[in-house]
């Protein structure tokens, strides 16, 4: 199931697809569930094994901004500015789609959306294949997303055909989603691109709200969530929350305590390397069975706009520390 990436294993992945299979793709952000884009079958497919809504749209996935046009019908300027800067890497762009296009990829909406990865793996599977993939989180709907090979096995086991291991991503959160069909554009989705990165070739972005029918992937309100129910602080983290409850703990820095149900992100605080870090370490407190994960939100700055994001959809509600107890809040 699991296929070190050579020659051979990429032109088995090929054969998979071309029969209308599902594979595994590394990629820099995490890992897709990767079907051919152009193949309404294979695509429903996608949606099957993830057991996807069939109203939450597929991100279209490119070999090179030469393809852009074979699945886009107009490619504003600003767009191609984005393109040009940001391209291979973890930016998806919402355009009008072709026709060609199947209605199943992108929940019957007149648009589609479009990312081209930065990842030796997914680039080798795109040239040889030849075609744009579909290729979402390579996840049950609503859970964790994968970022090992190892996970998506756990995850979807016998559902996929191959799984190329790519080792880790080295990103570990979703693309950014810019929306370009109208004169503003919109930020759908934070991710591992920093909003601020992106407008300072844009100018400001509207963030779009998450309500609503979703107009490009990711939007929905509860997404990314462990089985243990998680639980968002509304209160600054300190080892004297530690006391009593079987609770898992996830936060940027852990200063001063060893205790095991602590898991940090990152021990001198950097986002781009919490980010990296978000669902393996959710993954492991999932693992071990807690009562409940309690999660602190990071500064809501760069990277941290999608760590908090990620947190938020993944968490069933808000709780304070009142007098050594959680709170429901």
């Amino acid at each position: 199931m699991i296929e070190a990436v050579t020659a051979e294993s990429i032109a088995k992945a090929v054969d998979a697809l071309r029969v209308g299979e599902c594979v595994g793709l590394p990629t820099e952000t995490v890992y897709g569930l990767a079907a051919d884009g152009l193949n309404p079958e294979a695509v429903a497919k996608i949606f099957e094994i993830k057991e996807r809504p069939s109203f939450d749209p597929l991100i279209y996935h490119l070999a090179d901004d030469t393809e852009l046009s074979s699945v886009a019908s107009d490619v504003p300027e600003v767009a191609q500015q984005l393109v040009n800067k940001f391209w291979p890497g973890p930016l998806t762009l919402v355009l009008p789609k072709q026709l060609i296009v199947p209605d199943v990829a992108t929940s019957g909406l007149s648009t589609v959306a479009i990312r081209c990865p930065d990842h030796d793996a997914a680039q080798e599977l795109l040239h040889a294949y030849g075609k744009p993939l579909t290729a979402p989180s390579a996840n049950k709907f609503g859970r964790i997303s994968p970022t090992t090979a190892q996970a998506v096995q756990e995850e979807l086991g016998d559902a996929v055909a191959v799984i190329l291991d790519g080792g880790p991503c080295r990103r570990g959160i979703e693309s950014t989603i810019v929306d370009c069909t109208a004169e503003t554009l919109k930020l759908a989705r934070p991710g591992s691109l920093a909003l601020e990165e992106i407008e300072e070739v844009t100018g400001p972005l509207e963030v779009l709200p998450h309500d609503g029918p979703p107009s490009a992937p990711g939007m929905l309100k509860s997404h990314y969530a462990p089985r243990t129910t998680m639980y968002l602080s509304r209160d600054p983290y300190h080892p004297g929350m530690l006391a009593g409850g079987n609770h898992g703990y996830l936060v940027l820095t852990n200063t001063g305590n060893p205790s095991r149900d602590v898991l940090e992100l990152s021990g001198m605080g950097d986002l781009v390397e919490a980010g990296v870090r978000l669902f393996g370490a959710m993954r492991e407190l999932d693992a071990r069975h807690y009562q409940s994960i309690i999660a602190f939100p990071v500064p809501e700055q760069g990277i941290g706009r999608a760590i908090n994001d990620r947190l938020q959809k993944a968490a069933t509600g808000y709780v304070v520390w009142r007098d050594g107890n959680w709170i429901l809040k």
